[in-house]
């Protein structure tokens, strides 16, 4: 077992995920440094889904090592990746996810307050993020109400709100329209980094490089130098889930 780099804060080495008997990743490896903004770019199929839930912990590939600063994830066990997940990563898939009986806020303080936070002060800090991702008006109204492109920007509070130390954002914008995915894009990698968090961003669209410190591209689960234009967003695929 080699120790990750000492500037990384997630480190991945030769990560090989099968499904199926075809592999999903073969041979990936990718570090990101604190506060650093990476993208994972690639067509549909190329295994981005896949190398995120890899390094959240919610996927265990069959071979290759996973690091979150010193601690080896790829050995922990269940209750341990679970236990990180909750306290040190956030996550944002392409649908929001949205509770439907529950408000804008109520929504995205759902993580502070499953942690036992006090209600006004999970509520403070949900605001906050709302207003910060340019849609405090949707805090007292519910999802069904609100555009898609409010709801998202819901889910994306309701991931920052713990402020984690690693965010992956799944093709945050898949069911946006172009204008507001890019707008939603900016929101969310600014408050990131007004806040020191490290973002995996995984996206088909070529343009997030232009938001990222740099690009890791995947063709056929494999890192390559560039990929062809995407064609649409990934479906989940893993080899060991843990949910």
């Amino acid at each position: 077992m080699v120790a990750p780099p000492d500037n990384d804060v997630l480190w991945a080495r030769s990560l090989r995920c099968a499904l199926g008997g075809s592999d999903v990743l073969t041979g990936v490896s990718v570090g990101a440094r604190e506060g650093e903004i990476l993208a994972v770019t690639g067509p549909r199929g190329s295994g981005k889904t896949t190398l995120l839930r890899c390094l959240s912990g919610q996927t265990v590939a069959q071979e290759g090592e996973v690091w979150f600063n010193s601690a080896p994830v790829h050995t922990m066990s269940r209750a341990q990746r679970e236990r990180l997940r909750r306290e040190r990563f956030g996550w944002i898939d392409p649908e929001p996810g949205l509770v439907p009986e529950l408000t804008g806020w109520e929504n995205a303080a759902l993580p502070l307050l499953l942690r036992g936070v006090s209600h006004r002060a999970a509520r403070t800090a949900a605001v906050e993020w709302l207003e910060r991702l340019d849609t405090g008006a949707a805090a007292r109204q519910r999802p069904h109400a609100l555009t898609q492109s409010q709801r998202q920007r819901i889910a994306i509070a309701r991931a920052l709100v713990t402020t984690p130390s690693v965010l992956f954002a799944d093709e945050p914008t898949a069911t946006l329209h172009r204008a507001d995915g890019a707008q939603v894009l900016r929101t969310l990698t600014a408050a990131a980094r007004s806040h020191g968090i490290t973002v995996l961003l995984a996206s088909g669209d070529p343009e997030v490089a232009a938001l990222a410190d740099r690009t890791v591209a995947l063709l056929d689960g494999r890192r390559v130098g560039a990929v062809p234009p995407a064609t649409g967003a990934e479906g989940v695929t893993a080899c060991s889930l843990s949910v």
